[in-house]
């Protein structure tokens, strides 16, 4: 195995940059990014939110895949491969503490992106892509909440704050035991952070307002 390039750095000098390498992964908005080479910015149609939803709904699936996929790819390198930068991948401190330090710092870059004047999506593709990373065994249960909620209700919204939501006790179940603090706060402040990031979603679902997927179209076509 390679040799970290900075295995000399005091603990705390290693946190500040990670957590600033982390932050500026995932300031590459993938909506934004993809969007300059049609020259056009999500953030004006639609939804206005810089996100794979609201990329699907304005750009096609296309678009928005490949958007997905650089979302959930950041998370995935920050929390992946930023901690090989100062430990062994794979060493508990890699685990523990800078691999969900860089994966939530990636959070924060998608939502308030520095390279495109802090106004992002909302964070889920990124947050997925660290919780592969982090807590993997997570995953599955995350995706069935978040599916069967968008196939009963039809709200992308709801769903992607309900998958969120089930990140704390799904890290608590599949995590190791006794679970380390800072992935027992990684997970509330992952959580927290989504229900925040939607907040509007909230409002909207409250006054009756939200934009709703018709599900009929999963199952069949329309006649």
């Amino acid at each position: 195995m390679m040799t970290p390039w900075l295995t000399e750095v005091s603990p705390w000098v290693q946190w500040i940059l990670i957590a600033t390498l982390g932050y500026l992964f995932g300031s590459v908005s993938g909506s934004l990014l993809l969007g300059k080479f049609k020259s056009v910015d999500i953030r004006t149609t639609g939804s206005g939110n810089a996100g794979g939803t609201n990329a699907f709904r304005t750009q096609g699936w296309r678009f928005a895949l490949a958007v997905v996929v650089i979302d959930i790819g950041k998370g995935t390198l920050a929390a992946g491969l930023l901690p090989w930068l100062f430990v062994q991948l794979g060493s508990q401190q890699a685990v523990t503490v800078l691999a969900p330090l860089a994966g939530f710092a990636a959070i924060l870059g998608h939502i308030w992106p520095i390279f495109f004047g802090f106004r992002g999506g909302k964070g889920a593709g990124t947050a997925v892509g660290a919780v592969a990373v982090i807590a993997p065994g997570s995953i599955l249960p995350m995706f069935v909440v978040w599916l069967i909620t968008l196939l009963a209700t039809g709200y992308v919204g709801l769903a992607t704050i309900f998958a969120g939501l089930i990140l704390v006790p799904t890290m608590w179940w599949f995590g190791p035991t006794p679970l380390p603090a800072s992935l027992a706060t990684f997970a509330i402040a992952t959580a927290a952070l989504i229900v925040f990031a939607h907040r509007s979603n909230i409002a909207r679902l409250m006054n009756g307002t939200e934009n709703r997927f018709n599900t009929q179209k999963i199952w069949r076509r329309e006649k």
